[in-house]
């Protein structure tokens, strides 16, 4: 369920949040004041306003019903070409949030449609309009667009309507001078302020769902399937393009150790992040932080295969999540890729010196692709308990990647943020090089075959 400023976003109101059901509405156009009034009347939402403050008294309601509140007909009809603000109700319902975060960005707009299902939707823009960084913008959204030069250059979106309410919400996230860095620059801020809303969400093992269902949100609209299993487990699944090339398992933990400290603020100093009290939680919020990115990127990417997203629960207190994880699931898994590592730079590839969790080539893939990417310090080595062990247990190619964190479970607990992002490029420069990932598992396949012969022999 959304909240009502997710709702509120991604029709494209410009609102300051003072609480969860309080707004102020002072920076906003009175004619989108208005209107906004007149569709919370027709959903019957229960509501004052008072001095350009809007306090609703009313739960949220489900998007669905939001759509149907805020649509008219022929709204959009308009398409508020050369008008330097256009007005919400002048544009189409799946666009207006995309259009007004345009203009709000200084990327000024002239026509729009959001396609209504019978076409591609698009953009216009002014043709002042800096089109390398709308172009720029988009890419670090990680969403699939194609520019079309003209005197009014236009962006087709290859993409559904629907997607193009969640793309305005994740827009209203930038800020103006990002766009002068440049995509990689707006990439990583995107990421680092998700993982600053994920530290904010406490589960602790046992009480993960709240944590779960942030999760699920975020995770839903860039996967084929999405559940919870019976142990709390979050599960999806995403095929992309033929799905011929391997079929990868990424995995994180949901819980924490212990519950955040109420009231608690991150406390930032340069690239390392910490907790004003008790616990920062980084492990493993930060894994779950990439694997979300990871499937952000992936729509765009030029991944053949599949890939099986588990967020596990009560990690913390002995696997338990994984351990109880429906074998199906893991049928047809080629290798996995963990993300519970404190530190930089392990590719861990065995628990101790007790149990390998993969044939030291898989491991070896790792480091060479990390090489290839200009990615220095990442090696193999031994490490503590995870997941891990669970994957390989199933006979799965596995291995856990450094995240960051250090003296996790503690008060002391860091994370390194540059770290934590350079363990996104690391994944998905393997997915990049997945057809060497292929060969290198039917190689390791061949040579456990061959071992396999002849002790039988």
């Amino acid at each position: 369920m959304k909240t009502w400023n997710q709702l509120f976003i991604r029709q494209g109101f410009m609102l300051e949040e003072k609480s969860p059901n309080e707004f102020i509405c002072a920076n906003e156009r009175k004619e989108n004041a208005e209107f906004l009034l007149k569709r919370l009347d027709m959903a019957n939402v229960d509501y004052t306003f008072c001095d350009d403050v809007l306090t609703i008294a009313s739960p949220p309601i489900s998007e669905k019903q939001w759509l149907e509140a805020v649509e008219f007909y022929q709204r959009g009809v308009w398409e508020a070409i050369g008008v330097a603000e256009p007005k919400v109700f002048e544009l189409d319902t799946y666009m207006s949030g995309v259009i007004r975060e345009l203009n709000r960005l200084g990327l000024r707009t002239v026509s729009c449609c959001d396609g209504h299902d019978q076409r591609r939707p698009y953009v216009s823009f002014d043709g002042q309009t800096n089109m390398e960084k709308v172009m720029q913008l988009f890419h670090a959204l990680q969403v699939h667009v194609r520019l079309r030069p003209s005197r009014f250059p236009e962006v087709v979106f290859l993409t559904k309507r629907e997607r193009l309410l969640d793309l305005a919400e994740q827009m209203r996230k930038v800020q103006i001078d990002w766009l002068e860095q440049g995509e990689a620059y707006i990439r990583k801020m995107l990421f680092l302020y998700e993982l600053e809303e994920l530290l904010g969400v406490s589960g602790e093992s046992g009480n993960e769902h709240h944590i779960r269902s942030v999760v699920y949100e975020k995770l839903e609209p860039y996967v084929d399937h999405i559940t919870i299993d019976r142990y709390g487990n979050l599960l999806a699944q995403k095929t992309y393009k033929s799905g011929n090339g391997p079929t990868i398992l990424l995995n994180a933990h949901l819980d924490t150790v212990e519950s955040f400290a109420p009231g608690r603020t991150i406390v930032k100093q340069g690239a390392i992040w910490s907790s004003s009290e008790g616990i920062l939680g980084a492990d493993d919020r930060a894994g779950v932080a990439v694997l979300l990115e990871i499937a952000k990127w992936l729509e765009a990417s030029s991944f053949n295969g599949t890939v099986k997203f588990v967020f596990t629960v009560e990690e913390e207190c002995g696997l338990v999540g994984a351990s109880k994880l429906s074998e199906y699931f893991l049928w047809g898994v080629d290798a996995a890729i963990v993300v519970d590592r404190r530190g930089t730079g392990d590719i861990v590839t065995s628990c101790g010196t007790t149990q390998p969790f993969c044939d030291i080539r898989y491991g070896q893939f790792f480091e060479q692709v990390a090489y290839d990417a200009g990615l220095t310090g990442w090696k193999c080595t031994a490490g503590g308990s995870s997941d891990t062990r669970i994957w390989a247990q199933h006979g799965i190619q596995s291995v856990n990647l450094s995240v960051g964190y250090e003296c996790e479970h503690t008060d002391d607990e860091t994370l390194d943020i540059d770290a934590c992002y350079e363990t996104v490029r690391l994944i998905q420069a393997v997915f990049t090089h997945s057809r060497e990932l292929s060969k290198t598992l039917r190689d390791v396949r061949m040579a456990n075959r061959e071992v396999v012969t002849v002790t039988w022999m």
